[in-house]
């Protein structure tokens, strides 16, 4: 975040909410508040553990930060 109303900072934020409105929200017609929480949880779980982005890769969320902690814990 390097400046007011830079378009680029909020980039990375938008692209998984935009991703999560068209893939899971606006497909599921959600007929209670904890029917919708567990199908964004569950989708935010597939997008983190199951996804693989080509940002990364094509590896998951999961398995970037596991190795980043790991490489962390190896450098202590």
């Amino acid at each position: 975040m390097d400046g007011r109303g830079r378009c680029m900072a909020n980039a990375f934020i938008e692209r998984p909410w935009r991703s999560l409105k068209y893939e899971c929200v606006f497909l599921s017609a959600f007929e209670s508040g904890s029917e919708a929480r567990n199908g964004i949880s569950s989708r935010i779980d597939l997008y983190n553990q199951q996804r693989p982005h080509s940002t990364f890769g094509d590896r998951t969320p999961d398995e970037v930060y596991a190795t980043a902690e790991m490489t962390e814990q190896l450098a202590a």
